[in-house]
């Protein structure tokens, strides 16, 4: 696969994402361990099926692929989704499809990335994101980075024979450093 060095940090960059990209997607999706955190291991994931999902999925001003500075390899994805323009506020989506390289602060340098991409290029005012309550090491990424919670939707989600609460959390322009 050929990236392209849109954002730029210490360790990673953020590229376009590339429909090319979707066997790899496919990949990740179909681990019960990677989908779980997303709120998809309930799906079976086709190539078909996944190709669809980032064609709707994608906004062509925020949606990139999360790539190593040092070797080019692609290690997962975020974006900016449901942007609305009049009120200035988006939907934050992130994950770590390659398992090498979770809890090693690249999630946390791609959401700061693209934070200062939103807030400072795209003009956006808030934005948001969901996750699953038992997803610790997402959370004290998103507290890392800012989002403070704002809310809880109580057992609203159903994943291995258990109920978990979906937290939602969000970050004003003027809170992000």
């Amino acid at each position: 696969m050929r990236y392209f060095k849109k954002l730029v940090g210490d360790r990673i960059y953020l590229s376009p994402r590339n429909s090319e990209d979707v066997e790899i997607f496919t990949m990740w999706l179909n681990d019960i361990e990677t989908a779980k955190y997303i709120g998809r291991s309930a799906q079976i994931i086709t190539l078909d099926s996944e190709k669809k999902y980032l064609e709707q999925n994608s906004t062509p001003e925020a949606t990139f692929v999360i790539v190593t500075l040092d070797n080019d390899k692609m290690i997962g994805s975020v974006s900016l989704e449901k942007i609305n323009w009049i009120d200035r506020k988006a939907t934050l989506g992130i994950f770590i499809g390659d398992k090498d390289y979770r809890s090693k602060g690249y999630g946390t340098e791609a959401i700061k990335l693209i934070l200062d991409f939103g807030f400072n290029y795209l003009n956006l005012n808030n934005i948001k994101l969901d996750l699953l309550e038992f997803n610790e090491r997402a959370l004290k990424c998103y507290k890392k980075c800012g989002f403070k919670e704002y809310g809880r939707r109580r057992k609203a989600n159903y994943f291995d024979g258990k109920y978990y609460d979906i937290i939602s959390m969000d970050i004003l322009k003027e809170e992000f450093i």
